[in-house]
């Protein structure tokens, strides 16, 4: 705090009324240096996030100058292959057979233009497609044999019903029972959400890179996320934002995105590195799990620099489905395969726990300090009277400088990746980023931080989710035991988080849950869980 003015400003401290004196106070104990060390640290997170950004879009950015350099050089393919030579008769003949596997849980408003995208690949390898759901009674099911009938004669197709899990988690069933009937001459299995919009080339691009390198254990990619206009949408695009730059190396990674999984289908077969078994006794996270075997057993995880998928949100996708969505992403960090895992995973919880909150304390600071500033401002103080510290607004200020240049460079990754999915799907509608309002994401920026910590305690205490209806618990990082909740009749549909999916064949209209309520209701549920599950 500075020391000049301390007097008078004693004697005017006095002299204000309760509010003025608070703030005050308030304001200059923001100005100590613990709290300076705490907005000092918001700044260097700002930069930290800018920085990794600016070199995801860098790898991005390079990627889409490889494809223009290809197009000038005479390939007008270069959004599927390499090389147009790739595309002769005789190359593709050799390509290896890929199993594509899509565990669905409901219907939703994109799913249909995303299927669409995924059966109509240009792979010209011998390719199936296999839809595994829970049952015939899933709205998914009538809608996929609508989809079928449609492409009939066209692609290799089938819908499986997997029936009810009782070891792992819906969807980890669904996949496997998916490998259990993929053709005994596949090679390589892709697992795709329901979610997913895959480009043209995206099939053929991830097997080129399984064939280039043998040793790749997963190949994955990662979603960019197009806000509906919502909060809660834009709540989801912050949080994926972070995440994104683990994707965007170009090659090798730590990180694992279950929407999209290529691995050698022989791994499945002969059960090499427990990935079977991994998944199938306990497993509630089929990314968590597989990136955990890789970590043991030193496999090589790659995202490719096209592997990045358009991923519209439900156009209602309201604050209340976005704190279920983020209460079931916070739980994966519940779940673990070795000791080594949970160690791992609880360094995670607690260092984003640290840097969510870390990351939202410099703005309350900040705005204290604005509005003390105003206040005395309006009423005619001196800062001599005062003895406002000035420290804080210089913190202010910094911390201003560094939002513009994180949004700046949040922004300009945006802006690569919309053009890059353009120039890898030149059929679609072109994305733009007009749609996004760069307010609402620094609104979004600070609700998700500082709803991620409470979301992650409470999954930590919880050791429970209710995922789509179905209720998972936890024992030792592993689901010991489901409990199906049955909807009532009378109650609507039930729908998903981010891509507004009907979960039940009941039409209706959908219930509308505030962002209060879901909080009063998740309350409510931290003693008496079974009670809310319907």
């Amino acid at each position: 705090m500075d020391g000049g003015g301390g007097g008078g400003g004693g004697a005017l401290l006095s002299s204000m009324d309760a509010f003025d004196s608070f703030l005050f106070s308030l304001s200059n104990s923001f100005s100590t240096p613990l709290a300076l060390f705490i907005q000092i640290q918001g700044c260097i997170i700002c930069l930290v996030l800018a920085f990794g950004w600016a070199c995801a879009a860098y790898v991005r950015n390079r990627e889409i100058k490889r494809i223009k350099g290809r197009v000038r050089a005479g390939n007008s393919f270069a959004f599927i292959c390499n090389d147009i030579s790739e595309l002769e008769h005789s190359n593709q003949v050799n390509l290896p057979r890929v199993t594509v596997i899509m565990p669905l849980k409901g219907f939703g408003e994109h799913n249909l233009h995303n299927w669409r995208s995924q059966v109509t690949s240009l792979y010209g390898g011998p390719l199936e497609f296999l839809f595994v759901v829970e049952s015939t009674e899933d709205p998914a099911y009538n809608a996929v044999l609508r989809l079928l009938s449609d492409y009939r004669d066209e692609v290799d197709a089938r819908i499986l019903v997997a029936g009810l899990a009782t070891t792992c988690s819906q969807k980890i069933h669904n996949q496997l029972v998916g490998v259990e009937q993929m053709h005994k001459d596949s090679k390589y299995v892709l697992f795709l959400d329901d979610d997913v919009r895959l480009h043209p080339g995206t099939i053929g691009a991830l097997t080129a890179e399984m064939e280039k390198n043998p040793d790749i254990f997963i190949q994955t990619g990662y979603p960019l996320d197009l806000p509906s206009g919502s909060l809660g949408s834009y709540c989801i695009y912050e949080y994926h934002m972070p995440c994104s730059m683990g994707f965007a190396t170009g090659g090798k990674t730590f990180f694992l995105w279950g929407g999209c999984m290529m691995m050698h289908a022989d791994d499945f077969r002969y059960d090499r590195y427990g990935v079977v078994s991994g998944l199938q006794d306990g497993g509630y996270s089929d990314d968590m799990t597989l990136a955990a075997i890789a970590g043991a057993h030193k496999r090589l995880i790659t995202s490719p620099p096209v592997a990045i998928f358009p991923h519209p949100l439900a156009s209602d996708l309201n604050l209340g489905r976005y704190w279920n969505y983020l209460r079931k992403q916070t739980f994966v960090l519940e779940s673990y395969t070795s000791h080594v895992n949970k160690i791992m995973n609880r360094a995670l919880f607690t260092s984003h726990c640290y840097l969510s909150w870390g990351f939202v304390a410099p703005y309350f600071m900040s705005m204290i300090h604005v509005a003390a500033a105003l206040r005395f401002y309006a009423k005619g103080y001196s800062l001599e009277e005062t003895g406002f510290s000035t420290v804080g607004m210089t913190m202010v200020c910094s911390l201003a400088a560094c939002t513009i240049i994180e949004l700046f460079s949040m922004w300009n990754l945006t802006r690569v990746e919309v053009h890059l999915c353009n120039i890898l799907s030149p059929e679609a509608p072109q994305l733009s980023l007009a749609s996004y309002n760069w307010g609402l994401v620094f609104i979004a920026i600070l609700v998700d931080n500082f709803l991620y910590t409470i979301s992650a305690i409470r999954s930590h205490f919880s050791q429970s989710i209710n995922w789509s209806g179905i209720r998972y618990y936890l024992k030792d990082g592993k689901i010991h035991k489901i409990e199906r909740s049955i909807p009532k009749v009378d109650m609507g549909p039930i729908y998903t988080d981010l891509g507004g999916k009907h979960l039940y064949g009941k039409k209706g209209m959908a219930p509308k849950v505030s962002f209060l309520g879901s909080l009063a209701k998740t309350l409510a549920q931290w003693r008496q869980p079974k009670k809310f599950d319907s």
